[in-house]
């Protein structure tokens, strides 16, 4: 039977030198290569979803993989699909390096530039390996064979701005829609979604932050079932606590959420530290929340600067959402677009802060009337993001379903709102 290798690079001269050599080796069978982290974990998760047996036995990652760290998305592999031998091409040959990409899960290391004969002698090795997992293990292997969720940052360009009550309402539209969704609270100081939806419970985001492999049910003990259905992942309530969250616990925690629900909701708060900019890094999209006043447009000004400069997010990949918007106001949505280089969001959410009021002061967001201007806002910005599953989850003339109100959506061609 022919080994399955499937390369995981990004750079061109790369994938073509690493295809024609895997070519060459005896009873090898390269797959079609991916490009980025985001296509690896789909494609293995689409293939799980079929049958263990589908999967590839070797998977071959370079040291420049992106946008997930070469050493994180091989312990995702060896996470969630423990019968996939892993294999690091490097030009770091160092014994650390070594020893760190065997802590993290890989099976064998390569360097670079290839030679036929390490090649080879590392595919058979970690092929031999792959097949007598699957062997033994038979069905018992545990794998998650969920596709990839969509994951969505909400960030603030200051303090004060909406960034939490957007991402909880974004959170609900996709729930009520038909969506597994989680909420993660990632403003690990001062985080306010727990007060926003009046829970009080013990567990948090920290409480995974030490864990080193994140099982189902480790996952299901973090988290709180709203009466919404919404999964909530919480800050902790000792917000000193909050370093505990490094990017590699945030990276491995997104992706345990991404593995078990089709949306994963993350506010980030309007401070960066290392978990937050894990979270952006790793999102699908990449909301910032700005007001439209001079304060907070140089702000979000500011944000976007950094994440560039930190490589963490270019500004034409991020969105703005102009939250308290009037249209008697001086800065608009195509000036703020201008000045930041960024997308903005089509939708705006008005100045309607009474609307608000009565349940943001009794910790009932998640009862804001359904004819709120604010709600439908929001809800109509979860359809323009594609995270309203439209054709499960609506009555006729677009409504959500379980919701009483008559919030409407445009309907997108792929079949999300």
């Amino acid at each position: 039977m022919p080994t399955r290798i499937l390369p995981a690079v990004g750079d061109a001269d790369a994938v073509r030198s690493i295809i024609t050599l895997l070519s060459q080796l005896p009873d090898a069978e390269p797959v079609s290569p991916v490009a980025d982290s985001t296509q690896l974990i789909d494609t293995l998760a689409r293939l799980a979803a079929e049958s263990v047996d589908e999967l590839p036995e070797v998977v071959v990652v370079h040291e420049r993989i992106g946008p997930v760290p070469a050493l994180e998305l091989i312990r995702e592999v060896a996470l969630r699909f423990p019968s996939v031998g892993v294999i690091l091409v490097t030009s770091d040959v160092s014994p650390g390096l070594f020893q760190a990409a065997m802590d993290y899960g890989a099976r064998g290391l390569v360097a670079l530039p290839l030679s036929y004969e390490e090649v080879a002698s590392r595919v058979q090795a970690v092929a031999q390996w792959s097949v007598g997992v699957r062997r033994h293990l038979g069905a018992a292997v545990d794998v998650f064979t969920g596709v990839g969720g969509t994951v969505v940052t909400v960030s603030g360009s200051k303090g004060g701005v909406g960034a939490t009550l957007t991402a909880i309402q974004l959170a609900l539209a996709a729930q009520a829609s038909g969506r597994s969704t989680a909420l993660v609270d990632m403003d690990l100081q001062t985080g306010d979604i727990a007060s926003y939806l009046d829970v009080q419970f013990r567990r948090s985001v920290v409480d995974l932050a030490a864990v080193g492999d994140i099982s189902p049910r480790v996952l299901a003990d973090a988290v709180f079932r709203h009466d919404t259905g919404v999964a909530l992942l919480l800050a902790p309530a000792e917000g000193e606590r909050g370093e505990e969250v490094t990017d590699r616990a945030t990276r491995q925690i997104v992706s345990a959420l991404r593995s078990r629900y089709e949306v994963v909701v993350i506010d980030c708060g309007a401070q960066l530290g290392g978990a937050g900019a894990a979270a952006v890094e790793m999102a699908e999209r990449a909301l910032l929340v700005t007001t439209p006043d001079v304060v907070a447009v140089r702000g979000a000004k500011r944000v976007v600067r950094m994440w560039d400069r930190l490589q963490i997010r270019k500004a034409e990949e991020t969105t703005i959402v102009v939250n308290r918007h009037t249209r008697g106001t001086e800065i608009q949505p195509p000036l703020i677009q201008k000045i930041t280089g960024t997308v903005v969001a089509a939708t705006t959410v008005p100045a309607h802060f009474k609307e608000l009021q009565a349940v943001v002061d009794a910790g009932r967001v998640h009862e804001l009337e359904s004819r709120s201007t604010v709600k439908q806002a929001l809800w109509g910005l979860a359809g323009e993001l594609g995270l309203i599953k439209a054709t499960e989850g609506t009555h006729k003339g677009g409504r959500l379903r379980g919701d009483r109100g008559s919030v409407s959506f445009r309907r997108r061609k792929d079949g999300g709102g």
